[in-house]
């Protein structure tokens, strides 16, 4: 049951995504979860823009890193977002990566380096809320395999 759970809750969260054109994540949440068995669920992402995706280089075996350094391991909804103080420092789903909340208002809220431009993406799902960012999250090259 949890299984079929979190599978529901994943395609709900990947329609409402590609509904708002954030096809790029969409894409690599449907890589992870087939290569993985990673339970995405009770889960908080922020999605870059498709054409900051597109410039960057993601390995393979670092697309989970990727994606969960992209997460906070809790659903919130941009309510319950904008109730962070500025300079608040959160867990990010992946070990040692943490994201800064910049909270200046709606019209202002930063993680990180990121601008959440589109809050609130994901609202068919239960347990997988997301929020679309300007950027990538910056981790200082944790990604790319040509500085690593």
């Amino acid at each position: 049951m949890s299984q079929t759970l979190n599978h529901t809750n994943l395609l709900a969260a990947v329609g409402d995504m590609r509904a708002q054109s954030f096809y790029g994540f969409a894409i690599l949440l449907q890589m992870l979860n087939a290569t993985t068995q990673l339970t995405l669920r009770d889960i908080t992402f922020f999605i870059p823009l498709d054409p900051q995706l597109s410039n960057i280089s993601i390995p393979t075996d670092r697309l989970e890193s990727f994606v969960l350094s992209h997460s906070i391991v809790m659903p919130l909804q941009f309510s319950d977002l904008i109730r962070f103080p500025t300079g608040s420092i959160v867990p990010s789903g992946y070990r040692n990566r943490m994201i800064r909340i910049h909270n200046h208002g709606r019209g202002h809220f930063l993680v990180n380096n990121a601008a959440v431009t589109v809050p609130n993406v994901c609202s068919s799902s239960e347990g997988i809320k997301c929020h679309g960012i300007d950027k990538v999250l910056d981790y200082g090259n944790a990604y790319d395999n040509h500085n690593n």
